[in-house]
């Protein structure tokens, strides 16, 4: 039987969380030929293919779908060890703000990976609006936030760069209706003046006739046809269509906001798991 190796597991993980192998060789710092070829190492260790091209980027197969857990457990299981006969294990509070758009996306697996590794940390995770997030910061009431800002500050880092874009249920013709129904978030959300101004701009009438302080809510109102919604261009809109004839030229920032309080070896290890993920 042909052996495989942690390493070539770290790079089954870096590859299937980014979507391609382009995404993750930069994960973990090595050339694209390198990277390709510890798959292919791993793929004849295990006699079938783990990934499969689907548009611009891969898929797991069935096979890679039951490996992944393995390899998941198996890495963080060797991190945990290593940092243990090292003496690094941390401890201490983290209080993390995440707005509700991201809570089911990357992040929760780096939350996860991140508390596997340093059980002894405990995780608070809100989330809610960016909105109050910085003064939360100011406060001392977060250490971290991951959220959208319409212009990055100084402090920020810039994670992920978008654009926004209305979008509708392809079974309903919104664009040709002489008044839009629109769904909007709730005041505490910037994405809600973004839209508004650019419906003035545009010179577009439109009529408000859903609003929500969540993603889910706005996502659900769209997908049934009561209403069209801003997105980011990035987020999950499958199922919609983008309304012909109404563009918007705003940006949305994802940025890793750390409180000036922060400065702690906790605080950075997280930061580096969300900035590495990136």
């Amino acid at each position: 039987m042909t052996p495989f190796n942690s390493d070539q597991l770290r790079t089954f993980l870096a590859i299937a969380d980014a979507g391609s192998v382009t995404a993750g060789a930069r994960r973990i710092n090595r050339s694209q030929s390198a990277t390709s070829l510890q798959i292919r190492q791993l793929e004849a260790a295990v006699g079938k293919p783990l990934f499969h091209r689907h548009g611009r980027g891969i898929m797991l197969t069935p096979v890679g779908e039951r490996l992944l857990p393995v390899a998941r457990k198996v890495s963080q299981t060797m991190d945990a060890a290593l940092a243990e006969l090292r003496d690094e294990g941390m401890r201490g509070r983290l209080r993390i703000g995440v707005t509700d758009n991201h809570r089911h996306s990357s992040l929760t697996s780096i939350i996860a990976d991140f508390t596997a590794l340093h059980p002894d940390v405990e995780l608070e995770v809100y989330c809610a609006f960016g909105a109050g997030f910085d003064a939360a910061l100011k406060t001392g009431r977060l250490d971290l936030a991951i959220y959208e800002v319409p212009e990055p500050d100084r402090r920020d880092e810039v994670l992920r760069e978008d654009s926004l874009i209305w979008m509708c249920s392809s079974e309903r013709d919104i664009a040709s209706e002489e008044i839009m129904p629109v769904a909007l978030f709730d005041r505490d959300c910037w994405w809600r003046e973004a839209a508004l101004s650019g419906l003035e701009e545009a010179g577009r009438r439109y009529r408000i006739v859903f609003t929500s302080e969540s993603t889910l809510g706005v996502r659900a109102a769209a997908g049934a046809g009561i209403a069209a919604a801003l997105f980011a261009r990035q987020q999950d809109t499958s199922g919609l269509t983008p309304v012909r004839g109404l563009d918007i030229r705003q940006k949305s920032f994802l940025v890793l906001r750390k409180a000036q309080a922060a400065q702690n070896a906790t605080a950075d290890a997280m930061c580096d798991a969300i900035r590495n993920a990136f």
